[in-house]
């Protein structure tokens, strides 16, 4: 230290008259970058050992919010495409069991850049907890910003405030009254699955030709479709409304509750 800054000594050469020589860098923050030139016979110095660091907790409110601040931006920064672990697992209010993280493991494992996932489990599984740790780890990636949630109607709020209360994940609830209480707010023609990011609605209500333009001109980060098994039957609505997601999402989720096991099926049939 001299002056009162802290400096990183580049070189130091014995003189004849004013002592050490140290050609330095400043590193604090009033003299980061400058380089300067100081004699020992002229400035006193003071030699700073790291390992002679003594490290005190500083218990200040200004501490406080500095730690909250990179807390915050570390949640907001993504982690990159090539993590392929977990990173939110034990941090959801969940009793966590290995099947429930096996979905994610899949669609994360990039063996599908566009990850087809169906989640057929027996009634009490856990099937909206799967949807959830999948959801999750997407929007950890940046590859969850615009998702897209269809149920039948009996189970639509249920859904919202699981996602919601265990995973955090906000869904604005979009029936026909919401849609159009929408269209009365946006310009005359706007799509109006565009001006909100996470949407949870009925199937009934989406399989409405009056919707059909709209979403063949939104796309998704990814999509859940509940009680898939409704949607097999080609020629029917509820299977184009399938055909019709799956083209426009980047991630298509299905859940069914009529098998026991795990697969990637290709696409809706």
């Amino acid at each position: 230290m001299i002056r009162d800054e802290l400096w990183l000594v580049r070189n130091c050469v014995l003189t004849a008259r004013d002592g050490w020589m140290l050609e330095v860098t400043g590193i604090s923050s009033f003299v980061r970058g400058l380089d300067a030139v100081f004699y020992s016979g002229l400035d006193a110095i003071t030699e700073l050992d790291p390992r002679k660091t003594e490290l005190v907790a500083d218990d200040s409110p200004n501490h406080r919010r500095a730690r909250l601040f990179l807390e915050a931006v570390m949640r907001k920064t993504f982690l990159p495409q090539s993590e392929r672990g977990l990173a939110l697992a034990d941090t959801f209010l969940m009793d966590e069991q290995v099947h429930q993280l096996r979905p994610a493991e899949l669609a994360l494992s990039m063996k599908n850049p566009q990850p087809r996932i169906l989640i057929a489990d027996v009634v009490g599984l856990g099937k909206t907890l799967e949807i959830g740790v999948l959801l999750a780890e997407l929007i950890r990636r940046g590859r969850g910003e615009r998702i897209l949630v269809v149920t039948p109607q009996h189970v639509l709020e249920q859904f919202q405030r699981e996602l919601w209360t265990r995973f955090s994940i906000p869904l604005v609830r979009l029936d026909s009254t919401g849609i159009q209480r929408i269209q009365r707010d946006i310009p005359a023609g706007r799509n109006p699955f565009a001006y909100f990011k996470r949407a949870i609605i009925s199937v009934d209500t989406l399989k409405s030709e009056i919707y059909a333009h709209h979403l063949e001109h939104t796309d998704w980060d990814a999509v859940v479709i509940d009680e898939s098994h409704n949607l097999v039957n080609r020629g029917t609505k509820n299977n184009a409304l399938a055909r019709l997601l799956a083209r426009r999402s980047d991630a298509l989720i299905l859940a069914s509750a009529t098998r026991t096991t795990v697969t990637r099926p290709r696409s809706p049939s």
